[in-house]
């Protein structure tokens, strides 16, 4: 799955073209390398998010192209 979409689907961040414009800046990692919009994500990559400040650590449990609101946080795993 693409970075840009598993963030959307996620709910990490609300809005698909906004997770394209964080990967397109620069401000996200997958597994120590900077990712670009299409970058593919497989389960127990780790994701670095940048906002502003603050870095965000992920683990990515389950990767899947529909999902609930309530199991969207069974996605991944805060470091």
């Amino acid at each position: 799955m693409r970075i840009d979409k598993f963030l959307k689907v996620s709910r990490i961040i609300k809005r698909r073209t906004l997770a394209n414009e964080a990967c397109s800046k620069e401000k996200v990692t997958i597994n120590g390398r900077t990712a670009k919009p299409g970058s593919e994500v497989n389960v127990g990559d780790i994701v670095e998010i940048r906002f502003g400040e603050n870095i965000t650590r992920l683990k990515i449990l389950k990767v899947s192209e529909t999902v609930r609101k309530e199991e969207s946080i069974e996605m991944y795993e805060l470091l």
